[in-house]
């Protein structure tokens, strides 16, 4: 069962729209598209992808980066605190510019990782596609529910260094925003070569790669068409209808028979961030 117990030191209590939509295995999933739509955006993907290390050990850096926004979500205050401190102190030191065009960003153009539009442009990433997730396999959120996310979220990006001004009011703006922002978004061979091998050809044993295939498919799908396209990935009328229907059956058939040990991820059930129970 959930658990129910409140730390008064948590940003977030148990009935928090974040928890809600994290708790959720099926929510995972969203990892990829998030990452992918990351990476297509130029400045973000020199600022973030080449130029901190992330790409040496991508696995690694992604459950380095799960340990932090687990402990926001979940754990207490003073850990994320000092969690997130040393991010913003790593992201001090980012700066460059992108070496080539890049679409409506010619060569030159200036980045650093606490920058807030591209801050932003990360946290927006998470958001959107955790929401699609959740409402495709999940469950349907209204517009207030959609909101809440949306402002628990953007206490995420306060911890992270983003300031109230920096962040969309509310979900219209945040909408707004993801459609403004993607409709300027180009994929580089870089991001392209990389995104590719990092997240679509995630190295898995042979007995998984009919799984890993099924979150490729479920990833390509929920990608904008623009981005779907700039990594030149196809799709069809088709797979989208084998998606939706893959989303019907996991959303009406599935999910509701499922215990809360297999459904909910470990923090959901117990309470204890992902950092507390590796220590």
């Amino acid at each position: 069962m959930r658990t129910t117990s409140v730390d008064p030191d948590c940003y977030f209590t148990d009935d928090a729209m974040i928890r809600r939509v994290l708790g959720e295995y099926a929510v995972a999933l969203s990892g990829p598209r998030a990452l992918l739509m990351m990476a297509a955006h130029p400045v973000a993907f020199e600022g973030f992808f080449m130029s901190t290390g992330a790409l040496d050990d991508p696995y690694a850096r992604l459950r380095r980066t799960a340990i932090v926004v687990d402990e926001i979500v979940w754990g207490s205050r003073a850990k994320a605190d000092a969690y997130t401190a040393r991010v913003r102190t790593a992201h001090a030191t980012v700066r460059g510019t992108i070496p080539h065009d890049a679409g409506p960003f010619p060569a030159g153009t200036p980045y650093a990782a606490d920058d807030p539009q591209l801050l932003l442009w990360v946290l927006a990433c998470l958001v959107d596609a955790a929401d699609r997730l959740y409402r495709g396999y999940v469950g349907p959120l209204s517009r207030g529910e959609r909101d809440a996310l949306w402002q628990d979220y953007r206490v995420v990006g306060e911890c992270f260094g983003l300031r109230p001004g920096d962040m969309p009011a509310d979900i219209e703006a945040f909408d707004a925003y993801i459609a403004a922002t993607t409709d300027r978004l180009w994929v580089t061979d870089r991001a392209r070569e990389l995104g590719r091998r990092v997240v679509l050809e995630v190295p898995v044993p042979l007995v998984a790669r009919p799984l890993r295939e099924a979150v490729n498919q479920l990833t390509i799908g929920l990608l904008p068409a623009r981005v779907r396209r700039g990594y030149g990935l196809r799709w069809d009328p088709a797979r989208t209808i084998a998606l939706k229907a893959n989303q019907e059956y996991v959303r009406r058939l599935l999910l509701p028979l499922l215990p809360d040990r297999v459904r909910l991820v470990a923090s959901a059930r117990t309470g204890l961030p992902l950092g507390t129970r590796a220590a």
